[in-house]
Order: structure tokens, then C-alpha cells, then sequence
């Protein structure tokens, strides 16, 4: 099971509180840094100081970490159009060394499209299926060949493709609960599927659309990672997972029931029931960025025992 740790900087967090947690997400073992793509926070709290764009940040990460993946969880198809987010997470890749993926999806927080003067579109999906061809296509394109797409809501001519990643294949990841359209675009496009804020139960009859969604579509279902999103809340005793919990504004009971909360043994149980539903990845997400002994103890207790 890969631990990779997953943050939400539009609750409020700098550039360099983010560069602190990937460095310590390096130095402590786990796979990947994560960051969601959003530019509105959410809930309560003012979201001081202000958004940071997730591809500025992971192209500043790039250049300061050596090991980790890098990625989104998940960038917003609205906010960019498809070739230039080609040409930005082509670079960003090159900076990096070739440790970067894409996870890409269609846009849901209408308010934040209002608060930054961003078109929200009604038929996103149709959007995000045509932005996932375009994206491939301009990657998978031989050097010396141009690409062209005329669609619905997109139409490139003879474009270089370029610049191409260091990667061969950048890995994409699509995610979400929708039981027809999102298997099917995961079965033609992506690498991994992501399961977000779900229960096992959920997990495995949601991983099985994909299985056999990639089964019709000619590929393995084997060939793709199958992953989870969950919040995480761990501490040593009772009363540091109360304090952690308190920390994020969250309440133990419910956090214990809708992510992984409690103590290190509770949540390596809850992890294999994950395991079992058919997960080879857990995101964690970590809302509380200024807490990196809770990383050290995620590490030297959780992720210890999953190795």
C-alpha cells in the first residue's frame, strides 16, 4: 500500500508552508505530494493568506525535492484550456525530472468560477472528455508530427505538440462516483482511478465499474492503479487524536467513520479494509500543514507497518 500525502491549500497556506510539508513528505518516506486545485476556500475560515495556483507550486517543487511524485488531485478542466495545460504540465515535468502526474477533472465549485471571473460552463463533462483527448494527444504525438483536434468545445490546428515531459507517459488520474461516464473515461484515458472520501464498501463496487469498464474497452483492469482519497486524524493517545481533530474543526466520531482517525493500530486496520475493497493507494489528506510531527508519527507508526 503507497502513502502519499495530499494537501488543500486554498484553506490557507503559503508557498513555503507547502515546500515544508513536501520536504518533509521526502525526508520521511512517502511517495508523493499532492496538492488539490483550487482557488476559493471552503467551509469555515478566512483562507488567509490567499489561494496559490497548484502548477505554480509543484513547478517551484519541482526544483526543491529530488524523489517524491508530484501531482494534482484535481486539476480543474475549466481552469485552463487543454493545450496550454499540456505545454504546463510538460514543463513541470521536465523540471522535475519526469516525477509529475495529472489528475484531471471536470470542475465543481461554481462559486470560486465567480469569485476569479472563470467561465463555468454547464456541460463540463463533455469539456473534460475532449480536454483529456487533446492533452494524450499533443503528449502521445511523435516529435515532427503536428496535432490537430476539431471538436465541440475545443478545435486546435497543426499544432507542434510541443513541448513533450521527460516521461515517457505522464500518468493521468481520473476520479470520482459517477457510475457510467466516469469508468468509461477512466477505461480510455487514465492510468489510476481515485475514489474520494468514500467507505470500502463504496470503494470496491465503484472500483468494479472500472474493472469492467476497462475489460470492454480492450485493456486489463490489472493495468490500472486503484486508489482512495481519505482524510486522516492520527495520534499516540485519545487525547492527541482529539486535539488534531479539534485542530481542523472536525469531530472524532465522525472522522473515525468517514476517513482514518484514531490511533496508529485503528488506523492500519482501517487501512486493509480499504486493502481488501481492492486499494493500492491512499492520498492522505492532511489539513493541518502546520503539524508535521503528525507526518513523522503517520510514518514511523502507519506507514511502518504497511512496508
Amino acid at each position: 500500500m503507497d502513502l502519499r500525502i495530499f494537501t488543500e491549500p486554498q484553506q490557507g497556506a503559503t508557498y513555503d508552508t507547502l515546500l515544508a510539508v513536501a520536504k518533509a513528505t521526502e525526508d520521511l518516506g512517502f511517495d508523493a505530494f499532492f496538492r488539490s486545485d483550487h482557488y476559493l476556500h471552503m467551509g469555515s475560515g478566512d483562507g488567509l493568506p490567499g489561494p496559490t495556483d497548484a502548477w505554480i507550486t509543484l513547478a517551484g517543487l519541482a526544483r526543491e525535492t529530488r524523489r517524491i511524485r508530484l501531482g494534482t488531485l484535481m486539476t480543474a478542466a475549466t481552469f485552463r484550456l487543454p493545450g496550454v495545460l499540456a505545454i504546463q504540465v510538460a514543463q513541470v515535468d521536465q523540471m522535475s525530472g519526469g516525477r509529475v502526474e495529472l489528475g484531471l477533472g471536470a470542475g465543481w465549485f461554481e462559486q470560486e468560477h465567480k469569485a476569479y471571473g472563470i467561465p463555468f460552463p454547464q456541460e463540463r463533462f463533455a469539456r473534460l472528455e475532449e480536454q483529456l483527448a487533446i492533452v494524450t494527444g499533443l503528449w502521445e504525438a511523435k516529435t515532427g508530427e503536428t496535432f490537430s483536434h476539431h471538436g465541440t468545445h475545443y478545435d486546435l490546428t497543426d499544432s507542434p505538440a510541443l513541448p513533450k515531459p521527460a516521461q515517457a507517459k505522464i500518468p493521468v488520474l481520473i476520479g470520482g462516483h459517477g457510475a457510467a461516464r466516469t469508468p468509461r473515461l477512466t477505461a480510455q484515458y487514465a492510468d489510476e482511478f481515485n475514489m474520494p472520501f468514500s467507505s470500502a464498501e463504496d470503494t470496491e463496487r465503484q472500483f468494479g465499474r472500472v474493472r469492467a469498464a476497462a475489460e470492454r474497452a480492450g485493456r486489463k483492469a490489472d493495468e490500472l492503479t486503484y486508489s482512495n482519497a481519505l482524510v486522516v486524524c492520527v495520534g499516540k493517545d485519545d487525547q492527541e487524536v482529539a486535539r488534531r481533530a479539534d485542530a481542523i474543526g472536525r469531530e472524532v466520531d465522525e472522522l473515525k467513520a468517514n476517513g482514518l482517525a484514531g490511533s496508529p493500530a485503528e488506523v492500519v486496520e482501517k487501512i486493509g479494509r480499504y486493502a481488501e475493497a481492492g486499494s493500492q493507494r491512499i492520498y492522505l489528506q492532511i489539513l493541518d500543514l502546520d503539524d508535521l510531527d503528525h507526518l513523522e508519527l503517520i510514518s514511523s507508526q502507519v506507514q511502518s507497518q504497511l512496508s
